[in-house]
């Protein structure tokens, strides 16, 4: 079992138990919600709530630039490898990390510039706003962009 299953699934056990009473009647371990089942073996999402929108723009690629949808568990919308990109945002998901946050201020970066490219990142993760740009102006910048290809396309210089 995975390890934020596994732990969403003691939280609800443990909660349930302290709820009830000791001489009730309960069948324990206490069945998830449906909704916390959605894409069996990914982990807790709230379905509807994975819905993000990304704008592209300066790639070089004409079939790379422009908007599209990404809507995960279950995955769709217009990006054209939706499932690849819902999967690559559930790998670099974890708890108390936000996968959209900026380079920390202050962090060495490589003088390295990877190009014009931009894109914006707006929408909903993991129950949580995002509103995130991208860009690849420096080291640091363009790993942070590599991390979220394909939700990002692949824009070498």
């Amino acid at each position: 079992m995975p390890p934020r299953r596994l732990a969403l699934a003691t939280a609800v056990t443990a909660a349930a138990m302290t709820c009830v009473p000791a001489a009730a009647a309960v069948p324990l371990p206490v069945p998830l919600p449906d909704r916390y089942l959605a894409d069996a073996g990914r982990g807790p999402h709230l379905g509807p709530s994975d819905h993000l929108v990304v704008s592209v723009s300066g790639t070089g690629l004409r079939a790379h630039d422009g908007t599209y949808t990404v809507d995960c568990h279950p995955s769709g919308g217009s990006h054209l490898a939706a499932r690849s990109a819902c999967d690559r945002l559930d790998e670099v998901s974890r708890w108390g990390h936000d996968p959209f946050a900026p380079v920390p201020e202050g962090s060495s970066c490589t003088m390295q510039y990877g190009g014009p490219a931009v894109a914006r990142v707006v929408g909903t993760w993991a129950g949580r706003p995002v509103n995130a740009r991208f860009t690849r102006t420096d080291g640091c910048e363009i790993a942070r962009w590599n991390r979220l290809v394909p939700l990002l396309p692949s824009a070498r210089a």
